[in-house]
């Protein structure tokens, strides 16, 4: 039997690493991405950056703003812009609890991961985030040093 890693249809694309840095994540949420084709391609090849990304609501729906997705060499005519703007799709409810998170609490969408989901669809896991400040940004590499700390003591007493 294969694993799930050897699967193309399920594994992950992108992460969003420095978001859980800058960011407190409240809620998170799967939404799934409209790409062309050659973008697609370009995905399962593994090119593409949403480090610099972020999430818009315009005109009631979501967009993926700044994300890079290289463009595929094969594609010629039928290529893609890098960093165009790509909707996302969620359930109305969904997009109406986001729009209230922004509005009313001061909140922001930020992406966290771009993934194949098991059935080959590419899908970006979102969440709701407040911006931490330097206080806090500290008190996380303070406790992320601890636990590494922790572990190389717990390995030198074996």
């Amino acid at each position: 039997m294969m694993s799930n890693k050897a699967d193309p249809n399920s594994r992950l694309i992108a992460e969003n690493r420095q978001a859980r840095y800058h960011y407190a994540i409240e809620q998170d949420l799967e939404a799934g991405v409209i790409l062309t084709g050659s973008e697609v391609k370009s995905l399962r090849t593994g090119q593409t950056n949403i480090t610099e990304s972020y999430v818009s609501v315009e005109n009631g729906e979501l967009w993926l703003i700044n994300a890079h997705i290289s463009p595929l060499l094969g594609a010629g005519v039928f290529g893609h812009e890098m960093r165009r703007p790509r909707k996302l799709l969620v359930s109305r409810r969904e997009l109406s609890r986001l729009w209230s998170a922004i509005a009313r609490d001061g909140m922001t969408i930020v992406p966290l991961k771009l993934y194949f989901n098991d059935r080959g669809r590419v899908k970006l896991l979102i969440a709701t985030a407040k911006g931490k400040k330097r206080a806090d940004k500290r008190e996380t590499e303070a406790k992320r040093d601890w636990g590494r700390e922790k572990a190389r003591l717990l390995k030198r007493a074996d």
